[in-house]
């Protein structure tokens, strides 16, 4: 059918397609507007500001919730991730291993810690360890703690991001490296490994983002004043002051970071689309 044929109305004498199509168009952006219009005119908007938006107590913030709190989120998730990188890349190796036992190891780390909750896994390190390990502690107190049961949750999502990067690199590669008298080990870290890496970047970004939203459990384990992160900031001062505002503010501060992470992974995304083409 032609476009001027599609445009034509139906010998019923009802309307053509294109125009079915712009009315129920029309309704849709209509029955958005008349929503918003409705919120707009229901909400109590002095209450939503002086709850939520108050000014004269988000002043009373700043410094601190940039140099505690965003501060002590943005080391959290840091560390977290570099343990996540690691230990995930370790697993991912083992899960291609030739060795059956390893592969075991690999598959049953990453199937507990891809179902526990991540909470569960806050009050083992921060509980479990200590009581497993009579008179241990773990290196970096809360900074540590809150690496580690952030690295471990992120290690089983890293391994499989690995993994599928490792496997889409061809496998003539490989090949090529060892008839040119190349060890295993040396192939993988020096061919392999760096393509892998390159075609992983966008969602280790977004596993980044992750993270930086799942540090707000930090607070399970008991931390000082000098160690909230913004979660555990923002709650804090909006119990003191009885005003949520502090909440609001955090989440402006957790934007702060996500939101630049996000668009990263976007355009590294893009790119990798373009250079596949």
């Amino acid at each position: 059918m032609t476009a001027d044929e599609a445009a034509l109305p139906a010998r019923s004498g009802g309307l053509s397609r294109r125009s079915r199509r712009r009315l129920s168009l029309g309704g849709q952006y209509g029955l958005f507007v008349v929503i918003v219009v409705l919120i707009g005119a229901l909400a109590n908007w002095r209450q939503l500001h002086t709850n939520f938006a108050n000014w004269q107590v988000a002043k009373g913030l700043f410094p601190d919730i940039i140099t505690v709190g965003l501060r002590n989120t943005a080391l959290y998730t840091a560390v977290g991730f570099g343990i996540g990188l690691v230990l995930g890349l370790v697993i991912a190796l083992m899960r291609l291993s030739p060795v059956l036992p390893y592969r075991w190891f690999a598959t049953a780390y990453i199937e507990m810690f891809r179902g526990l909750p991540l909470l569960l896994i806050f009050i083992f390190v921060g509980v479990g360890v200590p009581l497993a390990f009579p008179g241990t502690t773990i290196p970096g107190g809360a900074v540590g703690q809150a690496g580690l049961a952030l690295g471990l949750a992120a290690a089983a999502y890293m391994a499989e991001t690995i993994r599928a990067g490792i496997e889409a690199v061809p496998r003539g590669q490989l090949e090529a490296a060892r008839s040119l008298g190349m060890s295993q080990g040396r192939a993988m870290r020096s061919i392999i490994l760096p393509q892998a890496f390159r075609i992983i970047i966008p969602p280790l970004t977004n596993e980044l983002v992750l993270l930086c939203k799942d540090s707000s459990l930090v607070l399970f384990l008991g931390i000082t004043l000098e160690q909230r992160e913004l979660t555990k900031f923002g709650r804090d001062l909006a119990g003191q002051q009885g005003n949520t505002t502090p909440i609001i503010v955090a989440g402006i501060c957790y934007l702060i970071i996500t939101i630049p992470l996000s668009l990263l992974a976007r355009r590294l995304e893009a790119r990798q689309r373009r250079e596949q083409r």
